[in-house]
């Protein structure tokens, strides 16, 4: 099945990353990319929300794609959007207070904004035969989250310039010359990944607060 749609102490990732985000206060319609062939399967998925409120579109081939799809629907939906989230259903645990840290950031004027964690371990630098060539100053390295928020017409432009599949949009935004500005991400927002992601969500992220401090 689509990772989004595995289930976390019985209800999918992808559930639970829209509740998320309705729930913040901050949200007010989602729209979801779904693989061509499971549409109606991730719409049954959603069956609890309004689907005047979550939509439920075919994606692309990968995610530049995907994303775009969901915001040209978006544009449709909701012309006079004036802040455009991002969000990766694996990252379904992500707290309240770091949506709304986004979108607060992007309404006080910043055209792009991620959600970043300081690199705890050491980074190091290899050759192409794995020989070690520098310890990477982690001091100013951050991991990204999701969401990602940015102004509508920042994303639109980002995404009419990109020409290759891209991972992260923010670095779209950095290809056409936006600033990118972060506030502080949460460990709740982690990416559910592998087995040993899941066996942390089942069982401390399901059954803990969402809304802790950090």
């Amino acid at each position: 099945m689509p990772k989004a749609l595995v289930p976390v102490s019985g209800e999918s990732l992808l559930v639970r990353a829209v509740r998320g985000l309705l729930d913040s206060g901050r949200v007010h319609r989602v729209v979801v990319a779904a693989p061509p062939d499971q549409v109606e399967v991730v719409e049954r998925d959603l069956g609890e929300f309004d689907p005047a409120v979550v939509h439920v579109v075919p994606g692309g081939a990968d995610r530049t794609e995907s994303v775009r799809l969901a915001l040209a629907v978006a544009e449709r939906v909701v012309p006079d959007a004036d802040v455009v989230l991002v969000h990766d259903a694996a990252r379904a645990f992500t707290p309240a207070v770091v949506i709304t840290d986004v979108v607060d950031a992007v309404r006080a004027g910043a055209s792009a904004v991620i959600p970043v964690l300081p690199v705890a371990d050491t980074i190091k630098q290899v050759d192409a035969g794995g020989a070690v060539t520098a310890t990477v100053d982690r001091s100013q390295l951050r991991s990204v989250q999701t969401p990602q928020g940015f102004s509508l017409d920042v994303l639109r432009a980002a995404y009419d310039a990109a020409g290759d599949a891209a991972t992260d949009d923010a670095g779209l935004v950095e290809r056409i010359g936006g600033e990118v500005r972060t506030v502080p991400g949460h460990p709740h927002a982690l990416k559910i990944t592998t087995a040993f992601d899941l066996a942390v969500a089942e069982s401390v992220l399901a059954v803990e607060p969402i809304g802790e401090p950090r």
